[in-house]
């Protein structure tokens, strides 16, 4: 079994291993590639426009990270059109339809990016040119394969003119238009003809060269050879499938529903999590990934131990159909915290209104557990990744709990990604994310952002004011933006557009975006007005970072329109980084070298 994902950066660990195994095939299978450009893969990866293409790498793996091909495509997004630079699957995958899957991976994601086609070198076919019977034999087959997808040669111009006297066997220029029965126009074919053997081939193809080939371009439309291999029926255009790393990893509290407080008015019901779901999965956006444990060492890192110990303790024993409401808030003196638990619930929370009972404990941690999964994908590759739980948990401080939450889920999330770089977190709950910001509040690698209602008007009501910035080595890494009680659609997305801003300037690694869903119209917590469309807008402008991106689920109570707002959110997340892709946010084994 093997799957195919795109690699973006060298940041993850599972990405960097891809990567050294794809220059070790390098190494081995394109003598002709030299050592700088093996070497300089990350470079080109990281700074995508610098070497006048994007370079967009395609690896097909085993489930152990095991690298059996690769597709290295340079995208021009000034020109848009693709660049097919090396194509290569390891001996062991030959014939397994490892290749066809590969190639209509890279079919696909030139697409995606909107280009006019691919492009590509193949050795000729031509006994007349290619004297040597193996080598000839490998060209025929390379060309045969290409041919089913409706890729030809293009003919009548000097493209195969050596550069110096010595060539031999000179590359074609193959043209695949992706099956979009468009036809592509002298001019423009002109362009992208210079752009390649300037770009990719600079320092072997001088000036005149370059010119002399470009204006061999006479026909108009270019012509194609007729096929010599295939059927002669067009070939279907491209489908675009969405392949497991492009859809988004859903992760779902699998115990969420035993924590059912069923007090009149108690809006945290196991309903929300249900209808959000049925709002989303008929999108074809996601893929269902198995909760996996994780050790409470990560609990800990962003919560006090005693803390953890109590909340477990109290839960463990209670009935589930009972609950206590903290009703007694002593002086928090550490030496001396009340003897009762019960009592001692007011020690660890800041309001009267979240219970604890026999399965709070239970489905809080596993909503952390949820997180880390969710994570663990971003940390496998994956671009984004959902985790769909309740109870919430942004309000839960490092050693309190309140406002329907026990354990900050984001927050042991943010904290597990720092450890392979910044992390920036964006909460969009219309509660201030207090708990969040007092666990990060001190550090410098995890920058926190909140959009919420004024403290003045807003629960919880002494935390997210403009001043509170961080302290220590935190102070600029919190940011928040508390609004009045009427916010339309308009004014919030000018509020995301400042976040957003500060966010880039981090340049985190990775944004895990607190979703709250409560900024929703008639939500009976919030007083904002934001609908359908917003939502969509707002997912959109935050796709646009490019990021690999974690959402949590934090609140949003109103069921009638929590479906569609969420799927509206994750329709708008999608638009926005294929839209990124776009702007700008490769030949076989024998084609490794222009001559």
């Amino acid at each position: 079994m093997f799957r195919i994902r795109r690699i973006f950066d060298d940041v993850l660990p599972v990405n960097k291993r891809a990567i050294a195994q794809v220059q070790g095939i390098l190494r081995s299978q394109f003598p002709g590639i030299s050592e700088d450009e093996i070497a300089g893969l990350p470079g080109r990866l990281r700074n995508p426009l610098r070497y006048g293409f994007r370079s967009v790498l395609i690896v097909v793996d085993d489930l152990r990270g095991n690298v059996k091909g690769f597709a290295l495509l340079l995208h021009a997004p000034d020109l848009k059109f693709c660049y097919l630079d090396y194509i290569s699957v390891a001996r062991p995958g030959m014939g397994r339809g490892v290749g066809g899957a590969l190639y209509e991976r890279v079919r696909e994601e030139a697409l995606a990016l909107g280009t006019v086609g691919v492009f590509f070198e193949s050795l000729a076919d031509d006994p007349e040119v290619c004297r040597k019977p193996e080598i000839l034999r490998q060209n025929v087959a390379r060309l045969r394969f290409y041919e089913r997808y409706g890729a030809r040669p293009i003919v009548n111009t000097a493209y195969e003119t050596p550069v110096g006297p010595d060539g031999e066997c000179p590359p074609y220029l193959v043209y695949d238009n992706l099956g979009q029965g468009t036809s592509l126009r002298r001019d423009r074919a002109r362009r992208i003809v210079r752009a390649i053997l300037e770009r990719k081939y600079g320092r072997l193809c001088p000036p005149g060269y370059v010119e002399m080939v470009a204006a061999s371009f006479g026909d108009d439309p270019v012509r194609l050879r007729e096929p010599r291999y295939a059927r002669k029926e067009p070939p279907a255009p491209v489908v675009p499938a969405r392949c497991l790393d492009q859809r988004i990893a859903l992760v779902l509290n699998d115990r969420q529903a035993v924590h059912h407080v069923r007090e009149r008015g108690y809006v945290e019901a196991p309903a929300r999590a249900d209808v959000i779901l049925k709002g989303i999965e008929a999108t074809g956006l996601f893929e269902r990934i198995e909760v996996r444990h994780f050790a409470d060492s990560h609990v800990r890192a962003v919560h006090d131990k005693g803390f953890v110990e109590y909340l477990r303790r109290v839960s463990e024993g209670l009935d589930p159909r009972e609950s206590i409401y903290p009703y007694v808030f002593p002086i928090r003196n550490a030496t001396r915290p009340p003897r009762d638990l019960a009592i001692r619930a007011g020690y660890y929370c800041i309001d009267t209104f979240t219970p604890l009972n026999g399965n709070a404990y239970v489905a809080a941690r596993r909503a952390v557990d949820s997180a880390l999964t969710a994570a663990d994908e971003i940390l496998r590759g994956r671009r984004v990744a959902y985790a769909l739980i309740r109870p919430p948990g942004h309000h839960a401080e490092r050693r309190s709990f309140g406002g329907f939450c026990y354990l900050n889920s984001a927050a042991a999330a943010a904290h597990y990604l720092s450890a392979h770089g910044r992390v920036a977190v964006l909460d969009l709950d219309y509660h201030h994310g207090n708990g969040t910001q007092d666990i990060f509040y001190q550090r410098s690698d995890v920058l926190t952002v909140s959009i919420h209602g004024h403290p003045r008007h807003a629960y919880p009501y002494f935390t997210g004011f403009a001043d509170e910035t961080g302290a220590g080595a935190g102070e600029g890494y919190n940011l928040n933006l508390p609004l009045p009680e009427s916010v339309d659609g308009e004014r919030y997305r000018t509020a995301l557009a400042r976040a957003l801003k500060r966010i880039s300037r981090f340049e985190p690694h990775f944004l895990v975006v607190a979703l709250g869903l409560d900024t929703a119209r008639r939500d009976p917590t919030g007083s904002w007005s934001l609908r359908a469309v917003d939502f969509q807008a707002n997912g959109r402008m935050i796709g646009e970072l490019w990021l690999p991106t974690l959402v949590v689920q934090e609140g949003g109570y109103y069921t009638r329109t929590l479906g569609t707002n969420a799927r509206r959110f994750f329709q708008g997340l999608c638009t926005g980084t294929q839209q990124a892709s776009r702007a700008g946010g490769a030949p076989s084994r024998a084609t490794a070298g222009r001559r």
